[in-house]
């Protein structure tokens, strides 16, 4: 029988280390190609709360009494999967105990992040040309088709899907399909984009929870991330108290 030297094994030990390093850099390889390498890497990270800021409402829909005590505003991606995981799991929640008692209103703003482009943004610009169609109710109905239509990561929804959520929450499609083409839209969903950078909300979705006020300025506690309703529940009791 064979006996290896030292040497030998040292080199089969390299060898073997060398061809597992390239394997995983090969399966890295194409997760970036499938657009799901950034996926993976918003998955890691925890979710975190605290701070309070300052945060603009803007001009941005609102949901609820805009005379509620509490105001949340919410940085939001229409294809991220986490914003779709918060729709799914915990909107409604909210919605049944404090937005529809008039507790606390929810101002949505854009927060459509570059690799989710460029559907994130035909997405936002979409429900806002349902806005200047029907409102802020107009706005959320189609805010929700959107949320209950798209698998995510950018790759949720084409533009014929945008022009069928049109149909459906009753919109004329002539005027529909002309702001879309619209440049003011795009340039609201940037402004929201440069909001978001300067209060520090780098991920979506980001909510900021606080007393609301007479201006468009309200003081924000920060929360990141999917969380659970219990999470909004703590920060939402506090100011109401």
């Amino acid at each position: 029988m064979k006996i290896f030297s030292k040497i030998q094994i040292v080199l089969i030990v390299l060898l073997v280390g060398a061809a597992f390093l390239f394997g995983s850099m090969w399966t890295e390889l194409r997760l970036l190609k499938q657009g799901k390498g950034q996926q993976a890497v918003e998955q890691v990270e925890k979710p975190e709360a605290g701070g309070v800021v300052e945060v603009s409402v803007d001009d941005d829909p609102v949901l609820g009494d805009k005379d509620a005590l509490v105001t949340i505003i919410e940085f939001s991606d229409y294809e991220c999967p986490f914003c779709k995981r918060h729709f799914d799991e915990v909107f409604s929640q909210l919605k049944e105990k404090y937005i529809d008692t008039g507790k606390v209103k929810l101002v949505y703003r854009d927060l459509p992040l570059g690799f989710h482009d460029p559907m994130a943004t035909k997405e936002a610009v979409a429900a806002n040309c349902a806005r200047e169609q029907g409102g802020d109710e107009k706005y959320f109905e189609y805010h929700d088709e959107i949320f209950e239509r798209t698998i995510s990561n950018g790759n949720g929804l084409n533009d014929q899907d945008l022009e069928t959520i049109a149909g459906v929450v009753g919109l004329n499609l002539g005027e529909f399909g002309n702001c879309l083409e619209d440049e003011s839209q795009e340039a609201e969903v940037k402004k929201d984009l440069a909001d978001a950078a300067e209060v520090g909300a780098t991920g979506t979705p980001t909510f900021f929870i606080g007393k609301s006020s007479d201006g468009e300025i309200i003081e924000g506690e920060k929360l990141v991330g999917a969380q659970p309703f219990s999470a909004f529940e703590a920060v939402i009791n506090k100011y109401l108290e």
